[in-house]
């Protein structure tokens, strides 16, 4: 997927998420040839193919080959299998036996994301002689040129340098002189998350991609991975929130799908929700006999709720950029357990005060309204510390038994809170005020 530029016909980019599939091909057509070549490479793959599946097969083969051949095979990809014989003949040989090689690996790794057409020299070159070669790559839709990598005949990967570095040194230097060595390079099998990490950690515009043997398959660049990082990050948001990925933008997926991808999350934890009323019928007692119990129930279930939603939050961030491994679940656990130490204790000084504060100005809560203080106050305390605890550790529970992290969403933890906090807070009431209240 590619950024669209919102300052080529603004109006066209504001109205095609909601246009028909005809009204799209209109509007398309009307675009001056140059305009309509920068529109169609900024599309989405999926869109590119929507246009291009209705154009007659002259018009197919004219944009198809303006395509990069990872762009053109992830719209190969798109099609049906019907299609995809099609259009890999609209195109000449050397995109089609490239095509025919990238689809051979899985999307989410590194071969499914590389350009096979990169910068190339050999080590035993002279800069002039690089400059020549590197010059005629360039008029052939070279990927980019910023970055050259040194290949021996073989076409193992020996090191790499810049256009810059090449520019700067003498016509006479040989490559081999002036290149590094011990280049960032990442095999064909790489998953994607970790292309993107690495792009991250050494702010790179492009990575290598070498088989098992070192041999250079392509290069993998800094906008493919943005797409894939916006991909993983919106899929990670919307199971936090409860719901299944989407798999599509919001106003292409239909009603029915929309349903289906929510439907599921909702109920399970409309039943997970309904454990709490099991639970508060279990003190309908101690709720009849001191009813100002109930009126904290709202404020002792959602704050253990959001400690645990800003845990797991924190904690399946960190795990989505490598900052964490499965290994640090004792590290993340132990300083967990004095975070929310520390926030459960500030907020029972708080809910302290409040009732302390309530009773001196309007007398709300009866002669043991310090009791009723230490009863909210030591359970805000003891369930923001189970909060925080649960929600930090659950994605790393998830992600040990193969499950995607972000399925800790705050609803699910906000859920397991609910329960085992109102639990909490009658049991430490039956201790606090029987004899009294009770």
């Amino acid at each position: 997927m590619r950024r669209i530029n919102h300052n080529l016909h603004p109006e066209l980019h504001e109205k095609w998420p909601q246009a028909s599939l005809s009204e799209k091909l209109l509007q398309f057509r009307q675009l001056p040839l140059s305009d309509a070549q920068e529109f169609f490479l900024e599309l989405s793959t999926k869109d590119q193919y929507e246009i291009i599946s209705q154009m007659p097969e002259g018009e197919q083969t004219v944009w198809l080959r303006i395509l990069d051949p990872d762009d053109a095979a992830d719209l190969v990809q798109v099609a049906s299998n019907e299609e995809r014989d099609h259009f890999i003949g609209l195109v000449d040989d050397n995109t089609r036996d490239d095509i025919q090689a990238l689809l051979k690996y899985r999307e989410d790794v590194a071969g499914g994301l590389m350009s096979p057409r990169f910068a190339r020299v050999r080590p035993d070159m002279t800069v002039s002689e690089a400059l020549t070669y590197v010059r005629k790559q360039a008029l052939e839709a070279t990927e980019t040129v910023y970055v050259v990598y040194v290949l021996d005949a073989m076409q193992h990967l020996l090191g790499v340098t810049s256009l810059r570095t090449i520019f700067a040194a003498e016509p006479y230097q040989i490559i081999r002189d002036i290149m590094r060595t011990r280049p960032v390079k990442i095999l064909e099998d790489t998953d994607q998350e970790t292309v993107s990490r690495l792009f991250a950690e050494h702010d790179l515009i492009a990575i290598p991609v070498v088989d098992a043997d070192n041999r250079m398959k392509g290069i993998v660049t800094i906008d493919d991975i943005v797409d894939v990082v916006e991909e993983v990050a919106t899929e990670d948001i919307q199971k936090m929130g409860g719901s299944s990925a989407l798999g599509a933008p919001y106003l292409k997926l239909s009603l029915m799908d929309m349903l289906k991808k929510r439907a599921g999350w909702l109920t399970i934890l409309f039943l997970g929700e309904m454990l709490t009323a099991n639970a508060m019928s279990q003190f309908e007692d101690e709720i009849a006999q001191a009813v100002v119990l109930a009126l904290f129930v709202p404020l002792i279930i959602s704050s253990g709720g959001n400690a645990g939603s800003q845990a797991s939050t924190i904690v399946i961030r960190a795990m989505a950029v490598g900052e964490l491994r499965l290994s640090d679940w004792w590290r993340v656990m132990h300083r967990e357990i004095f975070t929310g130490f520390m926030l459960g204790a500030i907020l029972c000084l708080i809910g302290i005060a409040r009732i302390v504060i309530w009773q001196h100005f309007f007398h709300t809560y009866g002669e043991h309204y310090w009791l009723i203080a230490a009863t909210v106050g030591i359970t805000l305390l003891g369930i923001v510390l189970w909060g925080t605890v649960a929600g930090s550790i659950m994605p790393f529970i998830l992600r040990r038994v193969g499950f995607d992290p972000a399925s800790a969403s705050t609803p699910f933890i906000a859920t397991l809170v609910d329960v085992t906090g109102l639990i909490l807070y009658f049991s430490v009431a039956s201790l606090i005020l029987r004899g009294t209240l009770l």
